[in-house]
């Protein structure tokens, strides 16, 4: 069993081959995909795609790239939201939620504040209704980490990880799993490579991102869920194991993180 706990199925760069793209990865075994919404405006996409697509669910949250033009109202909407999602066995998680310390304009002052008040307020969404998170954690691991500790949710998971050992720790000590992807397949990937060779394998899942961070083999082009089993060769490679070890620990991990998963109630017979 494949997860990819990652995948933005709904990005404009799919355009209208979304479910296309689902069916062909269910083709190459990949038995969830994980949609997150980025913002109030796409909850309701991430969900029909969820309900359409066999092998996939959904998260809500709003990104921190989509904070700046979002509202105090959005976040009363995605309270909403998530307590009628609820009753939905395709909604598993708050996500993508986070903070982004990389991008010039959101790195401001007023833009910092900004974006660590939407985090929180989420964090405590993902507290009341006990989900867990999907973190956007790029250049502030340390940041989402002090901010987790304190409106802890219910686990999650740390997308796109590229921090520390110690932050890695952190984020593991917290009950969270740490999301390896394309970027783990470039050979100048050091830092990120040794994080997946020498990490507990009980702390990695698997994602793409999609359509973003392509594996090498990819790279420029259009990221796709359907890379997942190749991902975890790599994986498998650098750990010096087998790919069969990687999928069921990785899978079992995914389940962990979003125990309101079930992988095999959506996946239709072959």
């Amino acid at each position: 069993m494949w997860i990819d706990t990652h995948c933005h199925l709904d990005a404009h760069e799919f355009g209208a081959e979304s479910l296309a793209v689902a069916k062909q990865a269910a083709a190459q075994g990949v038995d969830m995909i994980v949609i997150p919404a980025v913002e109030k405006a796409n909850f309701s996409i991430v969900k029909q795609l969820a309900d359409t697509a066999p092998n996939a669910c959904y998260a809500l949250g709003i990104h921190p790239i989509y904070v700046p033009q979002a509202s105090e109202d959005d976040l009363v909407f995605m309270r909403q939201q998530v307590e009628q999602a609820m009753a939905d066995p395709r909604y598993v998680a708050i996500g993508e939620i986070g903070l982004d310390f990389f991008i010039p304009m959101l790195c401001e002052p007023q833009m910092r504040e900004k974006q660590i008040h939407f985090l929180r307020e989420q964090l405590k969404i993902a507290r009341d209704f006990s989900l867990p998170v999907l973190c956007h954690v790029r250049k502030s691991q340390d940041q989402v980490l002090k901010h987790v500790r304190q409106i802890p949710p219910a686990g999650g998971i740390a997308h796109a990880f590229n921090g520390s050992f110690q932050q890695a720790q952190g984020f593991i000590d917290v009950g969270f799993k740490l999301g390896f992807g394309g970027a783990m397949t470039f050979t100048r990937a050091l830092q990120i490579r040794r994080l997946a060779t020498e990490l507990p394998l009980s702390s990695i899942v698997l994602e793409t991102d999609a359509p973003d961070i392509s594996p090498a083999w990819v790279h420029p082009g259009r990221n796709s869920p359907d890379q997942i089993p190749r991902i975890a060769a790599v994986l498998a490679e650098l750990r010096g194991i087998d790919i069969g070890e990687v999928a069921s620990a990785t899978a079992a991990n995914a389940c962990a993180s979003l125990p309101r998963m079930q992988p095999t109630a959506f996946v239709s017979p072959a």
